[in-house]
């Protein structure tokens, strides 16, 4: 499946292949040309297909930017370093704020969900005079993420499993990556089927995570973001550096995958860690908020967009 056989996902977007010194990125892009831009971030392991139930509706005033993360979709995927800098949040972020200066955004919203809000608020921190606002969909920081799974062992043991080194996850994921990949979307959806997933999306998620390459750029990512990795290591030093996002913050936490059994939701958290005066909204459903509550999302991020 190739970028011109899905526009019914994203109609009345075009499809841009995007050549810079850091590689080449696919997005899908809306909106009218002069509106204010708005930068979606998918997460793990789907690609930019997971923003189409409320894309068309947020390009209604925004120029919006579907992107695929490093490795995902139809960016390019490249071999990860022994330090995994390539996959760094910090890394990706700086090469998103080039990307999208290319295309002629300084400024820019961003909203991401889990892998795509890591990358979005490492570059909140580190460029915030690019940002206007930030909306981050169904994460904690990585390194808070780290505490807890250190002190409740087995807690998402799939970042324990993708951040071993190369190539134990890989060879492991590819003796069948629909059965590894579908296995997880079931299990982190409120429903634990499928059924919130486009069908087209699902045919665009499989199609990347088939992919050898994509599978280690997606272990890679996580590595990049393991217990002792560079994401991670970021994550502290602005802590104790009592460094904190400057723009409006919005959280949305799903009850049924993040703030579940927690010592306490993802908003306090962040209010208590980078973003002090966020608000945030909780919703009823699994980890994949755009597509299981895409009425409640689009309306939170609409509002909180248009301020």
């Amino acid at each position: 499946m190739d970028a011109d056989k899905v526009e019914d996902l994203f109609p009345g977007f075009e499809a841009l292949w995007i050549d810079t010194p850091s590689g080449r990125w696919f997005a899908r892009a809306g909106g009218p040309a002069e509106a204010p831009p708005l930068l979606l971030l998918h997460g793990f392991p789907q690609t930019h297909a997971m923003w189409n139930p409320i894309a068309g509706r947020l390009a209604e005033d925004r120029r919006v930017i579907c992107l695929d993360l490093r490795g995902y979709g139809w960016t390019d995927a490249p071999r990860g370093e022994a330090d995994h800098s390539t996959y760094a949040k910090r890394t990706i972020a700086r090469d998103i704020v080039a990307l999208m200066e290319q295309i002629g955004h300084v400024h820019f919203a961003i909203a991401g969900h889990d892998r795509g809000a890591r990358v979005a608020y490492r570059l909140g921190l580190d460029h915030p005079e690019r940002i206007e606002r930030l909306a981050l969909l169904d994460i904690v920081p990585t390194t808070i993420q780290w505490d807890r799974i250190a002190a409740k062992p087995g807690t998402n043991p799939h970042w324990s499993f993708l951040a071993k080194p190369a190539p134990e996850p890989e060879q492991a994921i590819r003796q069948d990556p629909d059965a590894y990949f579908e296995g997880l979307l079931r299990q982190w959806s409120g429903a634990h089927d499928l059924s919130a997933f486009a069908p087209a999306a699902l045919a665009l998620y499989r199609q990347s995570w088939n992919v050898p390459e994509r599978i280690h750029a997606m272990c890679e990512d996580y590595r990049a973001g393991g217990p002792d990795g560079p994401d991670r290591a970021a994550d502290k030093a602005d802590l104790a550096a009592g460094k904190t996002l400057s723009m409006p913050v919005t959280v949305l936490a799903s009850r049924d995958y993040l703030d579940k059994d927690k010592p306490e939701p993802a908003l306090a958290v962040w209010q208590q860690t980078f973003a002090p005066r966020a608000a945030g909204l909780s919703l009823d459903c699994g980890h994949f908020v755009v597509e299981e509550k895409p009425d409640e999302v689009l309306a939170a991020l609409q509002d909180f967009f248009r301020r």
